[in-house]
């Protein structure tokens, strides 16, 4: 069961603790399996090799250190860590995400170049192997920024979960490159507003009144947000075999890979792309997603306005609020 931990460094993307560079090891690795790669990286204020904020012994880890708040093994939930044949092979990939919020910023460009390289060796060792990606937070901006460095056809499907980048950056990212040829999954949840908000307010957005992708990404063929708190769309998902359980939180930044039953669907999405097309779950989901604050003013909106219960036009089986 080859997997990996690498990280970004200033001459390109290196092992874990060795710091050497990663092509050795990743030949072997690609020669032991012929599964599909799935590269795995984190957001801000994880760092390699930075005690428990360290990536490696937390959320990209088979075996989190266990006194950790919010541990979970994102590589044994897409399924690495049972030596079964066609794994594929998983990576860890680390980059510096602590300091200010200002600094992790540019680092997670800085990283995308790493990343970049990383992808390109992998193509040049093994032509034609799957290589999926998923992020969470500022890693959102590691995978589109490398996504612009690499040519079409490099990458297959990216889960951005809760990604902390502007929807007009993420757009550019989408039309270039790789980024024209990936499927991309849009995680969002109206738990993230609060996050979403502070980021904009602390970073310069590119273009006046751009907003994070958080908030949806423009109608694209391969792109598609899913809203993990709207109960439309989790119907959709449970329809489909997937038992979410609904948000328990009214902020939350850590939801969209704690929320018991969301790796039922991302292992699904990078592991058996054929079982759920991105066009079909688009023509079933939501056509966009809850305004933000929705979540929190959802209480005041049931007090103050005198709603009423209605059937949902769309999935009769919800429930949706209109006056009387």
């Amino acid at each position: 069961m080859p997997f990996l931990h690498i990280n970004s460094g200033p001459s390109g993307p290196r092992l874990h603790k060795t710091d050497t560079a990663v092509r050795p090891a990743l030949a072997k690795a690609l020669a032991a399996d012929s599964g599909p790669v799935i590269i795995m990286t984190h957001g801000y204020k994880f760092a390699p090799g930075h005690g428990d904020d360290c990536p490696h012994e937390h959320i990209l880890s088979l075996s989190p250190r266990p006194h950790l708040r919010k541990r979970i093994s994102w590589p044994r939930k897409l399924g690495f860590g049972a030596d079964l044949p066609g794994e594929g092979v998983g990576i860890a990939f680390g980059w510096s995400g602590r300091g200010t919020i200002w600094q992790a910023y540019r680092q997670a460009t800085a990283a995308s170049a790493s990343l970049a390289s990383l992808i390109e060796d992998i193509h040049s060792l093994a032509p034609g192997r799957p290589v999926h990606l998923m992020a969470h937070s500022l890693g959102a901006r590691v995978i589109l920024s490398a996504l612009r460095r690499l040519p079409e056809n490099s990458v297959g499907r990216v889960i951005l979960l809760c990604g902390a980048e502007y929807t007009g950056q993420a757009v550019r990212c989408l039309n270039t490159g790789a980024g024209r040829t990936a499927e991309v999954f849009n995680i969002t949840s109206r738990e993230n507003d609060l996050f979403d908000f502070l980021l904009e307010r602390l970073i310069a957005a590119p273009r006046a009144g751009d907003r994070c992708i958080g908030a949806g990404l423009p109608d694209q063929p391969r792109v598609v947000t899913v809203q993990l708190d709207h109960a439309g769309s989790l119907d959709v998902l449970a329809r489909a075999g997937f038992d979410i359980a609904p948000p328990a939180a009214s902020i939350c930044h850590w939801s969209s890979y704690l929320r018991p039953g969301v790796f039922d669907l991302y292992h699904a999405l990078l592991r058996h792309p054929g079982s759920l097309p991105l066009a079909q779950l688009r023509a079933k989901l939501p056509d966009r997603p809850d305004h933000r604050w929705s979540r929190l003013l959802a209480p005041t909106i049931r007090v103050y306005t005198g709603l009423t219960r209605a059937t949902h036009p769309l999935f009769p089986s919800l429930e949706t609020r209109s006056r009387p």
